[in-house]
């Protein structure tokens, strides 16, 4: 699932994961670092329904995947906030033993490959815009996007969401992998 920032694409994977079965598994990457982003966590567990059991990771989501939860359909809100987590992370002193950007991506799509169980992965596209004016927000563009190949190529399926409108992009299409992470 993938699409802009307030584009409904969390609402519709929701919908679908809710399909696949009573018990599911929400898997939330979001820090809360402001007020802001303290309520939109808090209007993001409201909203969502009884049945869900949450966990909230912001680094090692590949450990949970690779777990497969019993069988129970998985959804890890949001590749993009993870992917921000991993980056920030790695420059940052206090969290050492943090992979590279490159290298957490890189176990990340390992594990996709084999994970058991139902899954459905949210993520913003950020390549539609200008180009960014600093190195870092241009690494995270470039990281997002090779990401977001590589996901898809992984993929039974793949929607964009645009105003609340999925356009299935996959199975029409197939993809191949893109080259590995520099």
């Amino acid at each position: 699932m993938i699409g802009g920032a307030r584009s409904g694409k969390s609402r519709h994977a929701e919908a679908l994961v809710r399909s696949a079965g009573r018990e599911r598994v929400y898997l939330a990457t979001a820090q809360v670092w402001d007020e802001e982003m303290a309520e939109r966590v808090r209007l993001h567990r409201a909203d969502r329904p009884q049945g869900w059991q949450t966990i909230e990771e912001p680094y090692a989501i590949a450990p949970l995947l690779a777990r497969g939860f019993d069988g129970k359909p998985v959804l890890l809100d949001c590749l993009t906030l993870w992917l921000t987590n991993v980056l920030l992370a790695s420059d940052d002193p206090s969290l050492s033993g943090m992979p590279s950007p490159e290298q957490a991506c890189e176990t990340l799509l390992a594990t996709l490959a084999t994970c058991p169980g139902p899954l459905v992965l949210v993520s913003n596209e950020v390549g539609l815009g200008i180009v960014p004016d600093n190195a870092l927000s241009r690494r995270f563009r470039d990281l997002a996007g090779r990401l977001h190949q590589n996901v898809a190529a992984l993929a039974d399926r793949v929607d964009l969401v645009t105003a609340g409108i999925p356009l299935s992009l996959k199975p029409q299409l197939a993809l191949a992998p893109v080259a590995e992470y520099p």
